[in-house]
């Protein structure tokens, strides 16, 4: 649609048509068909995503993760990373793609922590193993170090700094086990808001926006 209206000439910005949508905005006066547009603040927000969810901007099979956010704020607006049809928990959506990236690149190896629940008991060695890094099966070098601690016999918390296709499942797979349940709790500073309820969503903090660029944990 934005296209749409710039390619008719619909859109001027200090009275002059523009035809890109490339120009840069800062403090001027933006128009559209005569009416004045007022520039919305990037969004940052926290969603606690439910099981049958994917984690793009759209779903043939199954719905988006947007359809669990107001209509208006849709466009522009995609997941900070993802997470797999059956995993909930944290995950964070913005429209500020520079943010986005620095969410997802593996320069800032921001930690994320899973909660793992396994359908056999943990073996003895697998922390030391995951510490070590894992060599994943269609992959030429090993996971990096990983931190695993121990909850039950079946369930642990798992820190990654990375993000492989279906890592955590992969890992928990090449030592002899599987997962059966998998939810996100942390991405670095960033922590599942505990009153979130499963599709429920808040905006994110000055001070979470503000983590990312702190690195990793």
């Amino acid at each position: 649609m934005a296209k749409k209206a710039l390619h008719q000439g619909l859109v001027t910005v200090n009275g002059e048509v523009v035809k890109k949508g490339d120009v840069q905005i800062t403090d001027q006066e933006v128009r559209y068909q005569g009416q004045v547009l007022s520039l919305r603040a990037p969004l940052y927000l926290m969603l606690n995503k439910p099981e049958g969810y994917i984690s793009s901007t759209e779903g043939d099979l199954h719905p988006s993760v947007l359809n669990l956010v107001p209509p208006e704020w849709r466009e522009g607006l995609h997941p900070a990373g993802r997470l797999d049809l059956d995993t909930t928990g944290l995950l964070l959506l913005t429209d500020d793609g520079q943010w986005s990236h620095r969410v997802t690149s593996p320069r800032k190896e921001l930690g994320k922590i899973y909660r793992v629940w396994l359908a056999d008991d943990l073996g003895h060695s697998v922390a030391d193993q995951f510490a070590e890094g894992i060599l994943l099966k269609g992959e030429t070098k090993p996971t990096r170090p990983a931190t695993l601690e121990v909850v039950s016999s079946r369930e642990v918390l798992l820190q990654i700094h990375e993000g492989k296709y279906h890592q955590v499942k992969r890992m928990f797979a090449a030592v002899g086990n599987r997962v059966v349940k998998l939810h996100r709790e942390q991405v670095g500073e960033i922590r599942l808001d505990p009153q979130l309820e499963p599709g429920q969503w808040r905006h994110l903090t000055p001070k979470e926006i503000s983590s990312v660029d702190q690195g990793r944990l």
